[in-house]
């Protein structure tokens, strides 16, 4: 037995020595120490040994794995060794080269301008308030005098989920739910997301944004109206930009406005852009209808105020002269890339 461990021990320092590589290595041990290998085989025939010889040959059998073990170790650190200087070799870095400039993300155009938008209102003392994508049909058309039956409801494709949920299509819903929490005075601009079914062309989409302005106090009349919007242009477009309302019809204010201002490409002279009139329109407009205000709670008698709306796709195109909604979308980083 002793001769046979000898023998066994001398093959596995010999192909240990001879080999190149450490998928051999890991041969050579299953080789000889895995579960079928030479050495395992021979504890299996301990049972063929004499009782009194069984420790001596168990300790030259654990003598004999110790002694493979650390040559595979060594031969092990030896080949890993050598690998490691290769590829120091192979992947030195100059550390005098310059670095690999990262590309930086930035702000989308709508961003931009919604933010803008955001701190000429704060500046004026408002409040930025978010409200439901999803909307009860009440909060969306009914709470701002828009009933059931009324044919300004015809005029707006809406999304409908159900009979009396829907995708909001105005953020004007933002403005009822704050009402109907009481707490007046109110200043707030509601900016968010809607949706109508509108087909996709240069200048519409199902999916777009909306910021509507809302300021219910005592003693509010239309020219605080006049005043609030004609600094908001100015801010928003340059000191030189002049504003001029004209009449229209909102359901839910009385009286109301459209809100042109001069083409801030010909600085009112008329061209292309402005359709040669020299003006742009922006924004709808108005002083809050007193139904709408009795709905949510509020005296009519003692809180009048006036309201809203602008497209923000709609002045970042103008802002920014860009002649197709579309590429706002489209997530093209070549015109992105220009804001």
């Amino acid at each position: 037995m002793k001769d046979k461990l000898k023998k066994i021990l001398d093959d596995a320092m010999t192909q240990i020595d001879s080999s190149q590589h450490l998928d051999r290595l890991n041969e050579i041990k299953v080789s000889f120490l895995g579960k079928k290998g030479e050495l395992t085989s021979v504890l299996k025939a301990m049972k063929d040994v004499a009782p009194e010889d069984r420790p001596k040959v168990g300790q030259l059998v654990n003598e004999a794995r110790k002694a493979i073990e650390e040559k595979l170790d060594e031969k092990r650190d030896i080949f890993e060794k050598a690998v490691l200087e290769e590829k120091l070799k192979s992947e030195t870095i100059d550390v005098t080269l310059p670095g690999k400039k990262l590309a930086m993300g930035h702000s989308h155009p709508n961003t931009i301008t919604l933010e803008e938008v955001e701190d000429i209102f704060v500046g004026m003392g408002y409040e930025v308030v978010e409200g439901p994508e999803v909307e009860y049909d009440y909060y969306n058309f009914e709470a701002l005098n828009i009933p059931d039956n009324h044919p300004a409801k015809d005029e707006q494709d809406t999304f409908y989920i159900t009979k009396d949920i829907l995708l909001r299509s105005q953020t004007s819903s933002v403005q009822v739910h704050e009402m109907e929490k009481g707490k007046l005075p109110i200043r707030m601009i509601a900016p968010g997301r809607v949706f109508r079914s509108d087909e996709v062309d240069a200048t519409h989409s199902p999916t777009f944004h909306q910021i509507e302005g809302l300021v219910i106090d005592k003693n509010i009349t239309f020219a605080d109206l006049k005043g609030t919007l004609q600094e908001f242009a100015k801010r928003l477009f340059g000191e030189d930009t002049k504003v001029k309302f004209r009449p229209h019809h909102f359901q839910f204010t009385e009286p109301s406005a459209e809100m042109d201002v001069t083409c801030f490409k010909c600085g009112g002279k008329g061209c292309r852009f402005c359709k040669g009139s020299g003006w742009v329109e922006i924004l709808g407009c108005g002083m809050v209808h007193p139904h709408v205000l009795e709905m949510s709670g509020i005296d009519p008698e003692e809180y009048t105020g006036f309201a809203f709306g602008v497209g923000l796709e709609r002045i970042t195109l103008f802002k920014y002269e860009i002649d197709d909604m579309r590429l706002l979308y489209e997530n093209d980083t070549r015109f992105l890339k220009q804001f």
